[in-house]
């Protein structure tokens, strides 16, 4: 093939039916990162960082509407005017935008387009995604009869204006951006992450989109940058006062028990609203966190979890779809389900071995693990996969006891277990890992939701009426490295005594102060920090859930061959 020789350009064909218009903004992230314009545009994604909230801060002036555009065909070529805030869209072109200021004189136009920090010392005085929004903009103009040769983009904290010649190499790359973003879209497949790109340090979608983690999982060639550990400071705000009250005023959430108020919390440091009994959220509230995209989950007293309010939902469809389809794939269901099995059973070895009070586990308790492991591996259905993890259970709980401590500061702690039993826990440990698993249960869902996952169609745990039933196969490897461990650390530290908890008709129960306390350990369980055995950097296990989440995603849609399940060493 003749190097010399240019591509022929293949346009998309015209809209039709229901298909929407492109904003220009997404032809602008089609330009600088295709995946990310699939993210934002297909998939529905979105997060905020300090540029996002810097842009916003950039435009708050020209986003308030002023000035009109005049009818091109009787303007007065003398007449000089500026319409702030303007949204013009072209269906021939398939296109819509906001422009945030236009100046003219008469029908000759000059969108100008504001952004944020300085401005960048390169050729043509722009990046080429800046350059080819502002042409989508001249293009949409020069359909509604305007003359519009060139634009400007103005950035806000150098305060320099740079002129942008809309010529013929600048509107062919344009088209070419606008058709390949319809292309990707209608051909529904993500395009491939970048590779070790400057692009994703900063870019807010990294944490969602994982390039490095894909990029490692799919050829096991360089560790990945810690690109999806952000730090968050926001933690939920749990609320069991009987009868309590929580309203809203200006940005924060207020608490009131019996009238009187009894915590004030800002809304920015609040990462979801978690009600245990009756309690009592206003209207307006609801509508902020809902607005805010912060879940409100709710328990019964005895911290049986009921359900969460979320708003609308996520918009990515295409994760639901997947999870169904692969829900019936029954090959599929016992491949991701024997892989959970096996990490909960390397898990609560490892737990095991970590917490042993005696000089060390018995060899053949551990020969027993091993021997349960084989037997997961080779299990081939659901029910023969549901007995090795019953075996596997009954060992592990038949040792458990071997991790708790007898005494305290002398005083000797009266926590005896001898075997799993719930509904109703007979006595308090295991009223508490009852307790522990309800938690965690409700954070798995709250996770699994905020990433666009239908929590109650599981691959492990078949459907049942109220039942979360992805949420009970994705806690499965973790519930002996957050519940179990929250428990051994509760009772081992003195944190929970004999004294928290009431027994009523056969059945143990904690009492208000020592479920409160152990609300402590198992939040500050979540933000413990581990490394990542596969990717080598350090992070949350309230962090590594989301992250789990995702990486089930990119394994559902087809981006991952596998699921990479967590066992921690």
């Amino acid at each position: 093939m003749d190097p010399a020789q240019k591509d022929l350009p293949l346009p998309f064909p015209e809209l039709s039916g229901d298909l929407p218009l492109l904003p220009a903004r997404m032809v602008n992230e089609y330009q600088y990162c295709p995946r990310l314009a699939y993210l934002e545009w297909v998939q529905g994604e979105w997060a905020e960082s300090s540029d996002t909230v810097e842009g916003r801060h950039a435009h708050r002036r020209v986003d308030r509407p002023g000035g009109k555009l005049p009818d091109p065909a009787a303007a007065d070529d003398e007449e000089r005017f500026h319409a702030r805030s303007i949204t013009l869209s072209s269906n021939r072109l398939g296109l819509i935008a906001r422009m945030d200021l236009v100046e003219g004189e008469g029908a000759h136009v000059t969108p100008v387009d504001y952004k944020r920090g300085k401005r960048p010392h390169v050729a043509r005085g722009a990046y080429d995604p800046e350059r080819v929004q502002l042409c989508v903009q001249g293009m949409i103009l020069e359909e509604h009869g305007y003359t519009c040769e060139e634009g400007v983009l103005y950035f806000a904290e150098s305060r320099e204006r740079v002129r942008v010649e809309f010529d013929a190499e600048l509107r062919e790359l344009t088209r070419n951006a606008i058709d390949g973003l319809r292309l990707v879209a209608a051909g529904g497949q993500i395009p491939k992450p970048l590779e070790d790109s400057p692009k994703c340090v900063r870019c807010s979608l990294a944490g969602i989109c994982l390039p490095d983690e894909v990029n490692f999982l799919r050829q096991q060639d360089a560790s990945p940058r810690p690109l999806a550990v952000a730090r968050d400071e926001a933690l939920p705000l749990y609320v069991q006062a009987r009868g309590a009250k929580v309203a809203k005023k200006g940005d924060t959430l207020e608490v009131f028990v019996d009238d009187q108020k009894a915590q004030t919390v800002r809304l920015n440091e609040v990462s979801q609203l978690v009600l245990m009994g009756q309690i009592y959220v206003t209207t307006p509230t609801l509508h902020e966190l809902m607005s805010r995209q912060i879940p409100v989950s709710w328990h019964s007293f005895g911290g049986w979890f009921l359900g969460h309010t979320v708003g609308t939902g996520h918009k990515n469809v295409e994760i639901r779809t997947a999870q169904y389809r692969t829900s019936f794939d029954t090959k599929a269901c016992l491949r991701l389900a024997r892989g959970l099995v096996i990490a909960k059973i390397q898990n609560q070895k490892t737990l095991l071995r970590r917490n042993w009070k005696q000089d060390a586990p018995a060899g053949d308790l551990m020969d027993g693990f091993q021997a349960d492991l084989r037997r997961a591996q080779r299990a081939g259905d659901l029910g023969e996969l549901l007995g090795a993890e019953g075996q596997a259970a009954a060992r592990y709980f038949g040792a458990f006891s071997s991790m708790l401590s007898r005494e305290k500061d002398g005083e000797t702690l009266k926590f005896d277990f001898q075997t799993r039993n719930r509904r109703p826990p007979t006595d308090p440990v295991n009223a508490l890992l009852s307790y522990a698993y309800a938690l965690l249960v409700k954070t798995w869902t709250v996770a699994l939701t905020a990433v666009g996952f239908d929590c109650y169609r599981g691959f492990y745990h078949q459907p049942r009426y109220g039942r979360p039933a992805l949420s009970l196969d994705m806690m499965e490897p973790f519930r002996p490295l957050i519940a179990d461990s929250s428990v051994i650390q509760a009772i081992n530290n003195g944190e929970v005594r004999p004294s928290d908890f009431i027994s009523a008709a056969g059945s143990v129960a904690l009492t208000n102060d020592g479920r409160k306390r152990f609300i402590g350990t198992f939040e500050r369980r979540l933000s413990h920090e581990v490394t990542h055995p596969l990717f080598g950097y350090r992070i949350s296990y309230r962090r590594l859930m989301e992250l789990q989440a995702r990486l089930l995603a990119r394994h559902l849609l087809g981006e991952l061959d596998e699921y990479p399940n967590f066992t921690t060493r």
